[in-house]
């Protein structure tokens, strides 16, 4: 879900470790099913699949998967579909000028003397080891923030009025990354108080004390969001439909999810996208559907975003998200031991870095982790995909809407390439393709439906 949470992750940890870390972290909450709309579906009747798409009662072994998925495919117009591919193939670039931006900005602060006046300003100023690092973080994050802003602009704001998904004003829309940067700034100084006192206290052990806490941070966040940070920018009220909310409280309680409400959140403000999301934790788990998933799909289809979105919860991919890209991190600190000290070695007296406990240092450690998740965007968008196929698998067998799980993948396709080569899939995808979503729903049509059922 393309919320105000990745947003808030993306401003803590991107600022903090540059753009290629928001990857990291959008990854790790891009279990939420994200799909972007123009049409008021709801209010009409719902269009009827494509004739080889249904079972026919006559001859219902003649039903095939294959020939279905194409005829879905199909129905997207060709211009729609240029357009689509247009907007996900121009993410490939942005990935590259994200890393590109944050490796210039890295470079400048330790090729100038920027970040070593940082670190003595913060010297002079201050005694206290925290305070040190807190003076050397918050002009740190703010000078990032600005010198990122222009492609931030471009990537958040002007490219999605480009494509028709955003409904922002400008003004509204700062407000809101101001709000987000405010976060930054507290959450981003204390994750840097507390790393830091670890690289003072564990000179040869930081990178494994330094992933137990990242780890720590991000199941923190990802804890107190739905409650502490999601409301600083959308309005969530409980929805009052039972025509939709009983069929979802109703799967929730056959899964043994612990809700008794599901909100309505006002997103139609600021994008024409669809989300839904089953968040939280022990008492505060819940379950959220954006007012254009509401306004723009149907009832089947509604059902199939909300029981993949279970199956995420049921399935723990929260944790194991966390542990996934735990492993990650420690295979990042490891890395940043060597090459950080090998760095020192050879340039710390040019660049004024005394060692890994040394605040100046910091853009010399984002540059090391952003190329290593850089290099590793495949992988890390592999893990992920695959929770997205496992929850799409959980969410066709509890909602057991074939078609309405179609609709949903065609109406993603807005913009999410419906049908790249595997080698694009492989490096550039985090949720599974229009393609293989379809395939998997017309497969289990055919092995699950009654002959003569269809939609």
């Amino acid at each position: 879900m393309f919320s105000h949470i990745a947003l808030f992750f993306c401003s803590t940890v991107g600022y903090l470790s540059g753009v290629m870390i928001n990857r990291l972290i959008l990854l790790l909450l891009g279990v939420c099913l994200t799909i972007g709309l123009s049409s008021q579906a709801r209010a009409q009747q719902a269009p009827a699949p494509p004739p080889a798409a249904r079972i026919s009662a006559e001859n219902p072994s003649a039903f095939d998967p294959g020939a279905a998925t194409q005829a879905w495919l199909d129905t997207v117009p060709a211009d729609k579909r240029a357009k689509s591919d247009a907007y996900f193939e121009g993410g490939y670039w942005l990935i590259l000028w994200n890393f590109l931006l944050v490796a210039a900005i890295s470079i400048l602060l330790l090729a100038s003397p920027i970040s070593a006046q940082l670190r003595d300003f913060a010297e002079r100023a201050a005694r206290f080891k925290p305070l040190q690092v807190t003076l050397y973080a918050v002009p740190y994050l703010l000078l990032v923030y600005v010198l990122s802003f222009p492609l931030n602009l471009y990537e958040r704001f002007y490219r999605e009025h480009q494509y028709g998904f955003a409904t922002q004003t400008f003004l509204p829309w700062f407000r809101e990354q101001l709000i987000a940067l405010g976060l930054t700034l507290i959450t981003g100084t204390i994750l840097l108080i507390v790393l830091y006192a670890v690289f003072r206290r564990a000179p040869r052990t930081w990178w494994i004390w330094g992933t137990i806490v990242t780890v720590i941070f991000l199941f923190t966040v990802t804890f107190i969001a739905p409650i502490y940070i999601e409301p600083l920018f959308n309005t969530y009220k409980p929805l009052s439909n039972p025509e939709i909310r009983d069929p979802i409280v109703a799967m929730a309680r056959a899964n043994e999810i612990p809700v008794k409400q599901v909100f309505e959140v006002d997103a139609s403000r600021q994008t024409t996208r669809v989300s839904a999301n089953v968040a939280g934790f022990l008492g505060t788990t819940r379950i959220a559907l954006n007012d254009n998933l509401l306004k723009q799909c149907t009832l089947p289809e509604i059902r199939a975003v909300m029981a993949h979105e279970m199956g995420h919860y049921v399935l723990n991919h929260g944790a194991k998200l966390i542990t996934y890209f735990g492993i990650f991190v420690l295979s990042g600190f490891a890395l940043g031991r060597t090459l950080f000290e090998i760095a020192v070695k050879r340039w710390g007296e040019k660049w004024g870095v005394r060692g890994i406990a040394d605040p100046a240092g910091l853009p010399l450690f984002v540059l090391i982790l952003s190329t290593f998740i850089f290099v590793l965007t495949p992988f890390l968008n592999t893990v992920v995909r695959v929770t997205e196929r496992e929850a799409d698998a959980f969410g066709i067998n509890t909602a057991r809407e074939p078609d309405g799980m179609a609709k949903v993948a065609l109406k993603l396709g807005a913009y999410r390439k419906l049908n790249p080569t595997p080698l694009e899939e492989f490096i550039f995808f985090d949720h599974p393709s229009g393609r293989a979503r379809i395939r998997m729903a017309m497969d289990w049509k055919a092995a699950n439906l009654p002959a003569g059922e269809g939609h």
